[in-house]
């Protein structure tokens, strides 16, 4: 069996953000792994017939923010595990953080998933089950509880 020695958890900073965290600090202190926090920003998409006349937020601002909540996510977290640290990156959510975990060397990837059904699912997809996919070491999925 291989040893997991680090563990990418790819985050959203939304409502399950601090569930998923502490589930994968927990594992990690179990097999005495090292935890990467990552968060993609999102790269918008422009069609060369439209471009908004309005952007409320600026790509260096949006990746501002995000690096704020890393911090205190990687703080927070730090207190039960101290092979706690976190990165963001801006791109294709999935894309990125396959690649992240394959540049990591990665031994897992823990990710949260909303379960979502139906015709959203159909028409998005669920960015868990794509990177389950695509993943270049092993990946859990992880479902909050409701």
């Amino acid at each position: 069996m291989q040893e997991i020695r680090k563990i990418v958890v790819p985050v959203d900073f939304q409502q399950y953000t601090d569930e998923i965290a502490e589930y994968a600090t927990a594992m990690a202190n179990k097999l005495a792994a090292k935890v990467v926090f990552f968060h993609v920003v999102e790269s918008k998409v422009f069609y060369s017939d439209f471009v908004p006349t309005y952007m409320p937020v600026k790509d260096e601002e949006t990746i501002a923010h995000a690096e704020r909540k890393m911090n205190e996510l990687v703080e927070k977290n730090s207190k039960t595990w101290m092979g706690c640290s976190g990165k963001v990156k801006s791109g294709d959510v999935v894309d990125t953080v396959v690649d992240f975990a394959r540049e990591e060397g990665a031994d897992l990837i823990v990710i949260g998933t909303h379960g979502v059904k139906g015709l959203e699912k159909i028409l998005l997809g669920s960015v868990a089950e794509r990177v389950v996919k695509r993943a270049g070491c092993a990946a859990l999925l992880y479902k909050p509880k409701k």
